[in-house]
């Protein structure tokens, strides 16, 4: 039987972007898999016949760990003598691809799902940006989560354009369409929780609270809106890793705190789609957009920023609205168009779900990855 290891950083990756495709493999395949285990076990892995193995690999740049790392893993690759090694994640990438170009691994493939360095600045891009091309050229094999992803990554001269691909309609995952839909009843818990009448309109923003994400526009843009249209709320679910609750908090004002809503990292992130009324996703980089197909499966309208990646995941006019990325007066514009206008609402809604369930639909998405490993290996 063949062996194949997938490598990552965080646990969270894996069991956000990474169940199903294990539960498949796995069933085919000599299956492992090589994370941080300080930060815990993924979930998913859970019954599923692989090995786990803790290599620590940290996030940010660190010479030392990262060598450290890069031996081990060099190693482990060597005396478990694998048909293939697939990695997701940066850091991720670059090691694991440079050990197993060391250790001789026929078949080595990345999967790009954003790039850091597409809002950093000076010093701190060039070396991010060299180290996404180096993962290239240590891989045999390239996949990228869109097709606007691709074209940027190309356009940069970071991969050349006969080493890329993109399978299906794009993202890692899909949609879970039976998961993600409307769901009266979670509406209804999720509001009674919140305090939040079943007239009131819900702008949601799912994902981690980072400023590359958009999230203090979104803050300064809603803080606009609520103040004249008094039944507009907001709620911001995940994990604030750039402690940024304070600073939203602040933009909005005391006046505003009961409309004001937070939720911390969930399992069940399409019950908070099922109780609102519209998605927000002001990012500055996306490799895709995960949220943005899950709210369409929910039937939730969507406003983006047009960036590369939400690209693909929304069609601006039919699925969502999208403003300029870091546009203030644009994000309160179109949140004004989508808090006022329940037809408007209800026909991108209606035009996401159509879409999530013809194009993103889990099972689809993942059956296009394990063929694709099966078939290189």
């Amino acid at each position: 039987m063949k062996k194949l290891c997938i490598v990552t950083t965080t646990p969270l990756i894996v069991d956000f972007f990474l169940g199903r495709h294990l539960a498949e493999l796995s069933r085919r395949l000599e299956l492992s898999m090589v994370f941080n285990a300080a930060e815990g076990v993924p979930a998913v892995t859970q019954g599923l016949s692989m090995e786990l193995i803790d290599v620590p690999m940290e996030r940010d740049i660190a010479s030392v760990q990262d060598a450290i790392a890069l031996v081990r893993l060099f190693r482990l690759f060597r005396r478990m003598r694998l048909s293939g090694v697939v990695s997701v994640a940066p850091k991720a990438g670059l090691l694991a691809m440079a050990a197993a170009w060391l250790a001789r691994v026929p078949f080595r493939c990345h999967i790009f799902q954003g790039e850091v360095w597409a809002t950093r600045t000076g010093l701190m891009r060039s070396i991010l940006r060299t180290a996404d091309r180096l993962t290239g050229l240590f891989a045999t094999h390239v996949l990228v989560v869109s097709r606007s992803e691709r074209d940027f990554l190309v356009r940069e001269r970071i991969l050349p354009a006969g080493k890329t691909q993109v399978l299906g309609a794009g993202s890692i995952g899909g949609v879970d369409t039976t998961r993600f839909r409307a769901d009266p009843a979670a509406r209804e818990e999720i509001r009674e929780r919140f305090h939040i009448a079943r007239d009131h309109i819900v702008v949601l923003f799912l994902g981690r609270l980072k400023r590359d994400k958009g999230v203090l526009d979104l803050a300064r843009a809603w803080q606009q809106l609520a103040t004249g249209y008094s039944t507009a709320h907001l709620l911001l679910v995940g994990p604030d890793e750039d402690a940024l609750r304070s600073r939203i908090e602040e933009i909005c004002g005391l006046a505003l705190r009961p409309r004001l809503h937070f939720e911390g990292l969930t399992s069940v992130p399409e019950r908070f789609l099922a109780a609102s009324d519209v998605l927000c996703l002001p990012s500055y980089r996306e490799g895709f957009g995960c949220a943005v197909i899950e709210a369409g499966a929910v039937g939730l309208p969507v406003l983006a920023s047009r960036i590369y990646g939400i690209e693909d995941a929304a069609i601006e006019g039919k699925t969502a609205l999208m403003h300029a990325p870091g546009d203030i007066a644009d994000i309160l514009d179109k949140l004004r168009q989508l808090v006022t206008d329940a037809a408007l609402r209800r026909r991108l809604g209606d035009a996401g779900r159509k879409r999530a369930c013809e194009q993103f639909e889990a099972g689809r998405v993942v059956a296009n990855y394990v063929a694709f490993f099966e078939a290189n290996l």
